[in-house]
């Protein structure tokens, strides 16, 4: 699964410095008019940059939302019926489940607008518009400010920008840095935060093929769940109330802003057919050098998996041993085996296809160009050396910081729910003013009480005891959290005899000890609590971090600006993208099949057929429902159909994609919505650091599988009259 954030001339770092395809890049929408139209035309597009982006009419950027700070989200109805991913509101859907209502394994369909259910957690954001403040940010840097003073004065500059834009709305306000530092550019949105569950298949449907499928063609997997966004009666966001009203173009219009919904195509698709995906994919790092790359193969991606596996084995047992436990941690289990997956399949991807001497190639060229001149040589001569000292000196501790990352901050839930905690109960003790005192209070126990629902003492207990035993075992004593320490000193070094009196006596381990010690609180105690002393030295250390690598973070950071600057100069005469860093983007290309090794050949879509053909009853990732079932046998597909009367669940195409794109919306060149995005293929899991175009695929459920679900499977033929279904 997808899951995990420019002037003339834009640019990005590529594994090799060919022209840029259309298949490759993650392009800002308000530069479409000057770097795509004509190119995007060319490939199929049928309509007009202003149609794709604009600021002073409706445009189809109205109907794409970020969904939930991490996923996108598209615009289906008049009525702000909302489309994302099942695994991009996986969580929402497991806080409303329980072993009676279990809908993550039956589904959930609200057959009027009465049972849609309100998720407090979740938000929409809508993008107003974005704008260049390059100049601005950059107005007081010049070359001899160091690092620090050059960070401070962008952060000033920011600072009053942000303030300017924001003073006359409730806009979101961001700016946001391209190019490690070379430009900005400010983005305004506008947030609503009453997001209501409508459907969700079962996760047999919605994770079809689960772990083993994930990241794979072919691929059988309808993941897909809606949502519908509502406002107050005005059309002003607000808060989940119930005389709150779905979205509307006309309150959209009420309050002067822009509303679009897609419309839903019954077309299909065919190789080679233009598409656009429009999202917001959340990091790549194109730009990365070789001692990165280096650095992610032999240090931080083994460590992640190796830390992974065992944290899934914990879970495993435990969910496996009671349906409530398997219902709790869902979620978090899902999370956890996406990335561990990943990082897997990217460095047998880097290294399969030579990613690390494919970088030392464009170095090489790029030391070339740096000492062309004297003043080449005076800018960027030396670049290249500040990353390579950064990362010689980073290598020292990147396996400590990705143990006190992977275990320290995301091992456990007490660590992390103790820290936040802490810092409530702290605010809450030292505000004298009663009202604010209450409302802190309120905070406080609703955040307690979605942390205990949602947790296991036995599970926690024993991944704390093995992850932190594993720890201690197998990182530098220099850089162990100092509560190690104290586990010498007081447990002989063992972390099984810590976690066992811990989650036996702390009040941050037991919702019980929790709230009796929230009746009557004490800071002498909270002190000697071994929760608190295992998290406060935990993030005491995570923070420690960037102070302990000050100096190589600044050369680091540094280096890689002025690398970027002196690609983009070495050569001019090219059109260039950047990084992915959560800001909206469009890709475009088309759909079509690909060799991913010798005599293998993949086509570009997939069948119901072939979800019958890999069902395997009684198994967690491949077992079916039998409705489902019974609708094959009767080849019951409806309108849904394509020509030769099978039903098309997954296609592929060679979009731009990564994390944050879930959800995204795959477009036709009529803008028309014909499937959504929901991952990428194993073969170019290495995608992130290096695009590779004759691999690299979108996996997208097609909509007709989507409504298929939806009317036949669901009969929520009411959804379904909702939508504009077009040809």
């Amino acid at each position: 699964m997808l899951k995990r954030i420019l002037v003339v001339a834009l640019a990005i770092f590529m594994v090799s410095p060919t022209v840029v395809k259309a298949d490759e890049g993650m392009w800002l929408p308000m530069f479409i008019k000057r770097l795509n139209e004509v190119d995007m035309q060319a490939a199929g597009l049928q309509l007009t940059a202003e149609e794709l982006y604009s600021i002073n009419q409706s445009s189809l950027k109205d109907a794409i939302v970020v969904f939930g700070g991490y996923c996108t989200g598209e615009v289906i109805s008049s009525e702000g019926l909302l489309l994302t991913n099942h695994h991009c509101a996986y969580t929402s859907i497991q806080s409303h489940s329980s072993v009676e209502n279990d809908y993550l394994t039956d589904g959930f369909w609200a057959m009027n607008r009465s049972d849609e259910l309100p998720n407090p957690e979740l938000y929409v954001d809508f993008l107003i518009r974005m704008e260049d403040v390059t100049d601005r940010v950059l107005k007081e840097v010049s070359e001899d400010l160091s690092e620090a003073d050059r960070n401070k004065a962008i952060q000033e500059a920011i600072k009053t920008i942000k303030e300017e834009a924001g003073e006359e709305n409730d806009y979101i306000v961001q700016v946001k840095s391209f190019y490690e530092g070379n430009e900005f550019y400010l983005f305004l949105y506008e947030r609503f935060n009453d997001i209501r569950l409508v459907g969700a298949p079962p996760s047999s449907l919605g994770k079809y093929g689960g772990d083993t499928d994930n990241w794979m063609w072919p691929r059988h997997t309808g993941d897909f769940t809606m949502l519908r966004i509502y406002s107050a009666p005005d059309g002003t966001p607000a808060a989940y109330a119930e005389e709150n009203v779905p979205l509307t173009k006309e309150l959209r219009e009420k309050n002067n802003a822009f509303y679009h919904h897609l419309p839903i195509s019954l077309e299909g698709v065919s190789n080679n057919d233009f598409t656009m995906v429009w999202g917001y994919p959340g990091s790549t790092d194109r730009y990365l050098t070789s001692w990165g790359v280096r650095q992610l193969l032999d240090i931080k991606a083994p460590t992640i998996v190796d830390i992974r596996d065992l944290k899934l084995e914990i879970m495993n047992k435990h969910m496996n041993a009671d349906p409530k436990v398997r219902i709790q941690y869902a979620s978090k289990h899902a999370r956890t085996a996406n990335y561990w997956k990943y990082f897997i399949g990217q460095s047998k991807g880097l290294k399969r296809l030579g990613v690390y001497e494919k970088k030392q190639d464009i170095e090489q060229d790029f030391q070339a160009f740096a000492n062309a001149s004297k003043a080449n040589q005076s800018k960027y001569g030396a670049a290249l050396e500040l990353v390579e000292e950064a990362y010689n000196e980073t290598n020292e501790t990147e396996k400590g910081a990705t143990f006190l990352a992977e275990v320290g901050i995301r091992g456990t839930d007490a660590v992390l729910f103790t820290y936040r905690a802490h810092r409530m109960i702290t605010k809450w003790m030292d505000t004298e003013d009663a009202e604010e005192k209450s409302l802190v209070l309120e905070e406080l126990k609703s955040f307690a009480e979605d942390h205990f629902k949602n947790y296991n003492a036995a599970l926690d207990e024993e991944q704390f005891a093995r992850l932190y035993g594993k720890y201690q075992a197998e990182v530098n004593p220099a850089q162990h959290p100092s509560f190690f320490a104290f586990v010498d000193k007081k447990f002989k070094g063992s972390f099984e005899k810590y976690a066992a009196k811990m989650y036996a006596k702390s009040y941050f381990t037991d919702a019980e000890r929790f709230n009796a010690f929230m009746a009557a609180p004490n800071a002498k105690k909270l002190a000697k609590d071994l929760a608190y002393v295992a998290s406060s030295s935990v993030f005491q250390s995570y923070f420690g971090l960037s102070s302990l690598n000050a100096e190589a973070n600044e050369n680091m950071n540094k280096g890689n600006r002025l690398f970027i600057e002196g690609l983009r100069k070495m050569n001019p005469e090219k059109t260039y993208y950047p990084n992915a860093n959560f800001s909206m983007r469009t890709t475009y290309g088309t759909v079509g099949d690909y060799v991913p090794a010798d005599a293998v050949h993949y086509d570009f879509e997939t069948t119901l057929d072939g979800v019958m053909e890999k069902f395997v009853p009684g198994d967690h990732e491949f077992d079916i429902p039998q409705k489902l079932i019974d609708l094959h046998e009767t080849k019951d597909y409806g309108p849904y159909a394509d020509e030769n009367g099978d039903l098309i669940v997954n296609f592929i195409h060679n979009t731009d994609i990564t994390g944050g794109n879930s959800g995204s919306p795959v477009i036709n060149a009529k803008g028309h919505l014909i499937g959504t995005a929901f991952d990428g293929n194993w073969e170019a899991m290495s995608g992130d650091i290096a695009f590779e175009p004759e691999l690299q695929r979108t996996i997208s459920c097609d909509i007709r599988y989507v409504l298929f679900i939806v009317d036949k499977y669901a009969g929520a033929t009411h959804l379904i009259e909702e939508m504009d279904l077009v040809y």
